[in-house]
């Protein structure tokens, strides 16, 4: 019998995220997931009138495939890829991971040749502006591990966060939205950080379950040669398969001018020189869900928590909420300002709006976690 939790899920994907009807051709694209699972997401998406296609892959597998790399297969890979995403409207990515280092040993040129001939002309080139795209992760025991919870405990606390109510979520979001589409300078501080940045005219998008599940953020895009000062990160971040510790950014005139992170600091600037819009930034975002309190080296989880930020060296998205920065890469690295984490501020056009996590602004605190926990 299937979790009545996974159903809700699915109807959640289905309905709000992607808003599938009769109209839609969805591909939903499964990694390392349960089979019961995958069915009862094919069932709910038939159930709309949508037209359903199915992929499953195995992290395993394109481990051996990303080592054994050529320019020629990926280029293949991409060329049937490509013509598949261009057949539908919507796709759901769902992403079960049994070992979340798996391509840890995949070496960097590799990983650059896939970026380049895979993601940017399939998954930034089709995926992201021309579908009605969702993505989430499952909870598998490597995910468990990683949040440092039992099974049952994790799998409560998932569809806790992922089942929560996205459109009160909305309601909340978009006085915000409003002011961040309105703001030009916005300053940021924390221990060890201190920077500032331009947003005039970029605009900024909600995020509410539309897109990613869990969601809870807003995100847009620093002009892009507008970024001064420093920023020191208090989370690890998983990144192509290693994890980063201690990340530190020198940034000048919106470029990244010195790069640390530990033992790793190498590894990161060779990352960071992918090409040249590596070092510049891509997205800066506002996290806010509640029930997201503490990092667990997931990305999709680890930007949405309540009192966060997220600030993202790489591609920008295509407006609004993005700058025109292009690159390979997209690393979206998270700073918790809560006072467990040290605490910090945000001001916008010398306002200050955030402080040691919590929104002050009248307007803004709906969005606290008290208040949309309440609601929710």
């Amino acid at each position: 019998m299937i979790d009545p939790r996974v159903t809700r899920l699915a109807e959640l994907l289905c309905t709000h995220s992607c808003k599938l009807s009769s109209e839609d051709a969805v591909l939903i694209h499964a990694f390392d997931m349960p089979e019961e699972a995958i069915a009862e997401m094919v069932r709910v998406a038939q159930s709309t009138g949508a037209r359903v296609a199915v992929r499953t892959e195995s992290n395993l597998v394109r481990r051996q495939l990303l080592l054994g790399l050529t320019e020629g297969s990926v280029k293949m890979t991409a060329d049937i890829e490509r013509f598949e995403m261009e057949q539908m409207t919507a796709y759901i990515a769902l992403r079960g991971m049994a070992n979340s280092t798996e391509h840890a040993d995949v070496p960097q040129e590799n990983q650059k040749l896939w970026t380049k001939e895979y993601t940017i002309p399939v998954v930034f080139g089709v995926r992201i502006p021309k579908t009605k795209w969702v993505a989430l992760r499952w909870p598998t025991p490597s995910f468990c591990q990683m949040a440092g919870m039992s099974t049952p405990a994790f799998e409560d606390f998932y569809f806790r966060v992922c089942n929560m109510d996205y459109a009160r979520m909305a309601r909340a979001c978009a006085p915000f939205q409003e002011l961040m589409n309105k703001t030009d300078m916005v300053r940021v501080t924390a221990p060890g950080t201190d920077f500032t940045l331009s947003i005039k005219d970029i605009g900024a998008v909600a995020c509410t379950g539309e897109r990613n599940i869990p969601d809870g953020e807003c995100f847009s895009a620093p002009v892009r040669d507008s970024v001064n000062g420093v920023v020191q990160f208090n989370t690890v971040s998983l990144y192509q398969g290693v994890e980063f510790k201690d990340i530190r950014y020198v940034i000048k005139n919106g470029q990244i001018v010195e790069a640390s992170a530990g033992a790793n600091t190498d590894k990161i600037n060779e990352i960071l020189d992918t090409d040249e819009g590596a070092r510049y930034f891509g997205e800066f975002a506002i996290g806010f869900n509640p029930h997201i309190l503490h990092p667990m080296k997931d990305t999709l989880f680890d930007e949405k928590i309540a009192g966060s930020l997220h600030f993202t060296p790489g591609n920008a998205y295509d407006p609004p909420g993005g700058n025109g920065n292009k690159s390979a890469i997209h690393w979206d690295t998270v700073l918790i300002q809560r006072p467990d984490y040290g605490g910090g501020e945000i001001w916008f056009d010398d306002v200050l709006i955030r402080k040691d996590g919590q929104f002050v602004l009248p307007s803004l605190m709906d969005l606290n976690p008290d208040r949309l926990i309440s609601t929710d």
